[in-house]
């Protein structure tokens, strides 16, 4: 996924302003200005890397002149110990930057790690890992791009570019069948031909309803591994070439059972939104 050195910017600036908001008052009463130094950043933990781009803003914008050094690149796997990101330039502004290059790199290098986890459970089939629209306010790109990153695909990035039909517009549109029968009337009428429609069925009936209609992709909502095999029989049995995608509660100790019901896509909201941060950790090498 790309993102736009605008949006990036966009990011770095608020980052900063939160942290250092009228100076770094810690640093800049026991550090000179004028003195340069070098730093390293370790990773602590196997995982995979992500938001280099991101880490490496925060110090240019301290200090024009650094050097942000570095073999890695979004997606690289890194080791326990390994040192990846070598800093050079002013020491206040690699103090500054410290916490706030760490936060994206940890933060983001986190979703890219659980993605590459769920990835490998089912890289035996055809099934493809999906994230969700369960990232943070304003970091949904940054955060996408490191499923990405980790191996994963990403779903929508927001309401404008798929219409997907969830429990709740089923229920306040009356029925599945009302609910894709208004879809398919607004795209044809907004002229929408590239956009997919995709719905969610809680049961076998919504199932058998929805596989009859026109909609591009079912999602199989929350339901147990044997009836995911069940649904996805009933589909191909009617319609051979249906998308299926299977979401909730999808974890590493069950995702396998899933993927081998011949689905073509698992949703996984945890990617993103319960990642633990992978540890790193700069320290100062030279004076």
């Amino acid at each position: 996924m790309d993102v736009s050195s605008e949006y990036l910017i966009d990011i770095v600036d608020r980052a900063m302003t939160e942290d250092v908001e009228d100076g770094d008052i810690t640093t800049m009463s026991t550090v000179r200005p004028d003195v340069r130094g070098q730093a390293v950043i370790v990773a602590k933990q196997d995982g995979v890397i992500s938001g280099l781009d991101a880490a490496a803003l925060v110090f240019y914008q301290l200090d024009p002149e650094s050097e942000f050094i570095t073999e890695l690149f979004e997606g690289s796997p890194v080791t326990r110990g390994q040192e990846v990101i070598t800093l050079k330039g002013a020491l206040a502004a690699l103090l500054t930057g410290e916490r706030t290059a760490l936060n994206f790199l940890m933060h983001l290098s986190g979703i890219a790690t659980l993605s590459s986890r769920f990835v490998k459970q089912i890289n035996h089939t055809s099934c493809q890992i999906l994230d969700t629209r369960k990232t943070m306010p304003g970091l949904r790109l940054l955060e996408k791009r490191a499923v990405a990153s980790g191996g994963g695909f990403n779903h929508r990035l927001g309401l404008f570019d798929m219409i997907l039909i969830k429990n709740n517009h089923v229920d306040a549109a009356g029925s599945v069948e009302q609910a894709i029968q208004r879809a398919v009337e607004y795209k044809t009428r907004q002229g929408l031909t590239d956009i997919k429609i995709e719905v969610e069925t809680r049961t076998f009936d919504e199932v058998k309803q929805a596989v009859h209609l026109p909609v591009d992709r079912i999602m199989l909502d929350n339901f147990t591994v044997l009836d995911c095999a069940k649904a996805v029989q009933i589909i191909r049995g009617v319609k051979p070439e249906m998308e299926i995608e299977a979401s909730g509660n999808m974890k590493l100790d069950n995702v396998r059972a899933y993927a081998e019901t011949g689905i073509d896509f698992i949703s996984v909201g945890a990617i993103t939104h319960s990642a633990d941060w992978l540890d790193m950790s700069m320290r100062i090498e030279t004076l």
